[in-house]
């Protein structure tokens, strides 16, 4: 059994998407991060950067728990604990995998959270910051959009963990003030994931 600690977020959707894909057993150990309940001790034994998500996997290397936090790292420790899936075994596939992954731990979930704060949630009026949010968004759905126009996926032809990292970003897009018809080869990709009923389920976790 795997303990997911997690909250309504991108970043906790993510993992929770890939425990439904893989059909794996686990239980939802909600953290309200509104309420502060990330800094609590207990919390901060698994996870040292008071970050959602986390997990602790009772079955883990070696037939013992291990807990992991960093949205990233769970990924490919559970595609990596299932035999591969959504993590291809051809090197050149799985390094244009880990890329795109990498792209999204370091360019759409950074700059679409801020995006999403100055836009959405800041109590404070910061003009600047909401333009160069809003415009990096933009950017980064650019990016996005000439790569699909390529292939189906991120990485390829097959939907892999970085599809799974990137789609709940992009549900976001009405909080950073982007119309995701503008580009359409996204528009096209999200629509596809979002029809997975893993996917769906893993949208609404925890409820």
């Amino acid at each position: 059994m795997i303990d997911l600690y997690t909250w309504s977020t991108p970043n906790g959707r993510k993992v929770s998407i890939m425990l439904e894909e893989l059909g794996l057993d686990y239980a939802v150990r909600p953290v309200d991060i509104g309420r502060g309940e990330q800094f609590a001790p207990d919390f901060l034994a698994i996870s040292p950067n008071n970050k959602i998500p986390a997990i602790v996997d009772a079955e883990g290397p070696g037939d013992e728990p291990i807990s992991l936090f960093e949205s990233g790292a769970i990924l490919i420790y559970l595609a990596e604990k299932m035999g591969g899936a959504f993590y291809p075994e051809a090197p050149r596939e799985r390094l244009l995998t880990m890329q795109w992954l990498m792209f999204q731990m370091g360019n759409v979930g950074p700059m679409f959270g801020q995006a999403n704060h100055f836009l959405k949630f800041a109590k404070e009026d910061v003009p600047y910051a909401k333009k160069r949010y809003w415009d990096e968004a933009r950017r980064l759905y650019g990016v996005m959009d000439k790569r699909l126009d390529q292939v189906p996926y991120l990485a390829g032809e097959d939907y892999t963990i970085a599809d799974i990292a990137t789609y709940p970003w992009a549900a976001r897009h009405p909080y950073h003030r982007v119309e995701i018809a503008e580009y359409p080869n996204v528009e096209r990709w999200f629509g596809a994931i979002g029809e997975r009923p893993a996917v769906a389920r893993g949208m609404a976790v925890p409820e």
